[in-house]
């Protein structure tokens, strides 16, 4: 069972130029890190709703974790 929940809002992004290269947006549910990855590819070319929509996803994702440090109490590893 992965640790990471990915973003559901982002499962139709792809890559403007035609290349099937995917983003994805994830929690680390237990230390609250943010991982963005760029499936496929080294570089993504985004039209402009699906970078926001991957802004928001971010946002999104930097709000949930500031929950799950905020909670964390100083002697819970943070190790993956």
């Amino acid at each position: 069972m992965s640790a990471f929940a990915s973003d559901p809002g982002l499962d139709g992004i792809r890559d403007a130029a035609g290349h099937g290269t995917e983003v994805d947006v994830a929690l680390h549910l237990h230390n609250g890190t943010v991982r963005l990855s760029i499936l496929s590819a080294q570089e993504i070319l985004l039209t402009a709703d699906d970078a926001d929509q991957v802004a928001q996803a971010l946002q999104r994702a930097a709000e949930q974790a500031r929950g799950i440090t905020a909670t964390r109490g100083p002697n819970r590893s943070t190790s993956t």
